[in-house]
């Protein structure tokens, strides 16, 4: 059955190559045609003052990186060693820890073995703020880390707190901008509901949801300096906001094309493949379906003991989903993060982009859920919560689950994507 199907493409011409702060844009080149420089190169080329004669702390992680793969700790104190004005004196580190390898909660402050400086862990039971009193002895906060493109990323949680504790203290917070990995020219997917939204700092007896803040698309198609924009707009943090732009990026490149090294940003986000289709697989883990966390794909894959995979397949292909293929494999988690079915054998599909611009996640996410509860035999079970926070709307699942079309579900959802598109418009930087 042949369908004809909408796909948000939007190309928004803005600014080149800029000096951003909270206040306003100041243009000082064209865009060039170039391998993509992120933030950390240009603060520390044509933006060093922004740093200079302070006491810096640095939010980063593995991700913190410049085009040449140097980490930020590494070059900021080698500025240091050059220019003693420039400072770094404390670290923070986000979800998954400095170095990215951790999978798990209540990760420890400590010291870097490498820099010999003190690490502070904004990552217990949930992403936190860093604390008033660190942010009191500082002169400025840089944060540096990889977004994803998803809604669902709690770096940009992270970069909310921060910027919210920021503006507490009356300090400056800088954020240097990285690509969005799966560009910025496509948004979809179902807008969180907002019911659900939370965009409060954690406090006690009350949880924070840095995945889950605002009304936002599943697949937003800002940068996280594009974010940082909007949010301290949006939520009126009103932080001393300085956003340090990238050079030679466009709304249209992928990763692989910036000529940028990939880092992966979590332990389960191998490479641009599971980042593509992460957005549509992300909602699973709360249900009893494994993503293929404990494999070398994780969210390029999905199964369970129960799946009746070959089934599901044939529905699938039935349905001739733009961009993507689906397969039957059996594949086998490893030590999986998130503890399903470890060391068993286990039926799977096996999704495979054959066209990524063309490929919405949200829609090959959707399929899957009406798909593998068609053919589950009620063995399919859902967290409703967990998994609208993540997905986005409690309708679309209720509808999914009943059976109804999930083209003629994601279609409706288009509406809410071009207009926060719309919204955000005067937010982004690049053309």
């Amino acid at each position: 059955m042949m369908r004809t199907y909408r796909l948000l493409a939007v190309l928004l011409p803005f600014c080149g190559s800029c000096v951003v702060t909270s206040k306003r844009i100041d243009p000082t080149s064209e865009l060039a045609e170039a391998k993509v420089r992120p933030g950390i190169t240009i603060l520390l080329g044509d933006s060093i003052q922004l740093i200079r004669g302070k006491r810096i702390g640095l939010l980063t992680n593995q991700t913190g990186i410049n085009e040449r793969g140097v980490s930020d700790i590494d070059l900021l104190r080698e500025k240091k060693a050059r220019d003693a004005a420039v400072n770094l004196v404390q670290l923070f580190s986000p979800e998954h820890g400095l170095r990215g390898t951790e999978d798990r909660t209540n990760i420890a402050s400590g010291i870097d073995a490498k820099s010999g400086l003190p690490v502070y862990s904004l990552y217990g039971q949930q992403t936190m703020a860093p604390p008033d009193s660190l942010l009191r002895n500082l002169d400025a906060l840089v944060f540096d880390l990889q977004d994803i493109g998803t809604r669902t990323w709690t770096y940009v949680g992270a970069m909310v707190y921060s910027m919210r504790a920021s503006a507490r203290v009356r300090k400056p917070i800088i954020v240097l901008d990285r690509p969005n990995p799966i560009t910025g020219y496509i948004i979809e997917g179902p807008t969180l509901d907002s019911s659900l939204a939370n965009p409060n700092d954690p406090a006690p007896g009350r949880p924070g949801q840095a995945y889950a803040l605002w009304p936002v698309p599943l697949r937003h198609g800002m940068t996280i300096g594009e974010l940082a924009l909007y949010f301290n707009d949006v939520l009126k943090i009103h932080a001393d906001l300085h956003v340090v732009p990238m050079v030679g990026w466009r709304r249209d490149v992928w990763f692989d094309l910036t000529g940028l090294p990939w880092v992966k940003p979590s332990p389960n986000m191998p490479d641009i493949h599971s980042a593509m289709l992460y957005p549509g697989l992300v909602a699973f883990e709360a249900t009893n379906l494994s993503v293929g966390r404990g494999t070398p794909e994780a969210f390029q894959r999905i199964g369970a003991p129960w799946l009746n995979a070959a089934a599901t397949v044939a529905m699938l292909r039935d349905r001739e989903i733009p961009g993507v293929r689906f397969f039957n494999e059996t594949f086998t988690p490893v030590n999986p993060g998130d503890g399903k079915y470890p060391g068993q054998p286990i039926p799977g599909i096996k999704i495979v982009v054959i066209n990524r611009s063309a490929m919405q996640a949200a829609r090959v996410g959707a399929s899957l859920l009406w798909a593998i509860n068609k053919t589950s035999g009620g063995k399919l079970t859902i967290q409703n919560r967990d998994f609208d926070l993540r997905f986005g709307s409690p309708s679309v699942r209720e509808a999914l689950l009943r059976g109804d079309d999930p083209d003629v579900l994601i279609d409706k959802e288009y509406r809410s994507a071009y207009a926060f598109r719309e919204a955000t418009r005067q937010y982004l930087i690049y053309k």
